[in-house]
């Protein structure tokens, strides 16, 4: 049957194009290949020069499908670099690594193989992980920081909490759906809207284009984050750069508590923007309103 999803990837990529991305491969080691969206290098000339923005996507599809209304938003502003991690999209590595520090490793180094010197950080969910251990990898390069909907002071109490809300016995059921159901349960959590008159056959096809390749890496992904911390504290060394933390309200996957939590936890120069009516992916739900809390975040004074 004729893919939605195929139809509207190619509207996806027409939508970086004009906002003069240009989709590229990057060889960062002998190992690993990175795959993003980037500005077309023969393109820039030295008046347009402008701040570096590194957005870094979450768990599920590559980082065209969830950046979409922030590239081009912030393009006009920004040199916008959006990244597949590794195993996501085209990007893939032959090494044994698997924590979220060797994707903020990976990151750092494409970020350098771009001559980029300095660069603000925005993540996502998982791709908050990965932003969090850059700034404190390299807090010379690394400018501002914005972490949404990204629980990284999850404990494994947390984990369990999530678990019983998807009723669900393992995390990648919820993260790697393999069934229409189990992406129904997804979306349950991730998005305050209902799907309810959704067919299964669209369902089914959104898995299998989006969720089925590198699966098993993918697990191995899930299983090798290091920030995950016991039941009964959570020990974050704060950062030094000026952090942004963005919640919707209505989260399921990661809840509003955390980002509460969170904001005391990683540093004094820290401040909390939660947008109302929005679970998981307050980027997509609200666009309007996260795209212009992150540039006045980005744009303003220290």
């Amino acid at each position: 049957f004729l893919s939605f999803v195929s139809l509207y990837g190619i509207y996806l990529r027409r939508c970086f194009a004009t906002s003069g991305l240009t989709s590229q491969f990057i060889d960062i080691d002998d190992h690993t290949t990175i795959h993003l969206w980037a500005p077309n290098p023969d393109h820039q000339t030295p008046q347009q020069q402008k701040p570096a923005l590194l957005l870094l996507h979450g768990f599920g599809p590559s980082a065209m499908w969830q950046w979409r209304r922030q590239a081009q938003f912030f393009a006009p502003h920004f040199h916008v670099y959006v990244p597949d991690l590794v195993f996501f999209g085209d990007s893939t590595t032959k090494s044994k690594e698997r924590s979220e520090i060797f994707q903020a490793v990976s990151m750092g180094k494409l970020m350098e193989k771009l001559q980029v010197k300095k660069y603000h950080v925005m993540g996502t969910s998982y791709g908050g992980f990965v932003a969090y251990h850059m700034a404190k990898l390299w807090p010379e390069k690394v400018e501002k920081v914005v972490i949404a909907s990204s629980g990284v002071n999850m404990r494994k109490a947390d984990n369990m909490e999530l678990l019983q809300r998807a009723n669900v016995e393992n995390v990648e059921e919820i993260m790697l759906p393999e069934t229409a159901t189990q992406l129904r349960t997804l979306t349950r959590l991730a998005i305050s809207r209902r799907f309810t008159m959704v067919p299964d056959f669209f369902w089914k096809d959104v898995v299998n284009q989006l969720y089925s390749e590198n699966r098993n890496e993918k697990l191995q992904l899930l299983k090798g984050i290091t920030l995950l911390a016991g039941d009964d504290s959570c020990k974050l060394p704060p950062l030094q750069q000026d952090v942004l933390i963005v919640w919707g309200d209505k989260d399921q996957i990661f809840p509003l508590k955390m980002a509460y939590e969170l904001k005391e936890l990683i540093g004094k120069k820290t401040r909390l923007e939660i947008i109302q009516n929005t679970s998981h992916v307050p980027q997509i739900e609200n666009s309007t309103q996260f795209n212009n809390i992150v540039k006045n975040f980005l744009c303003g004074s220290s």
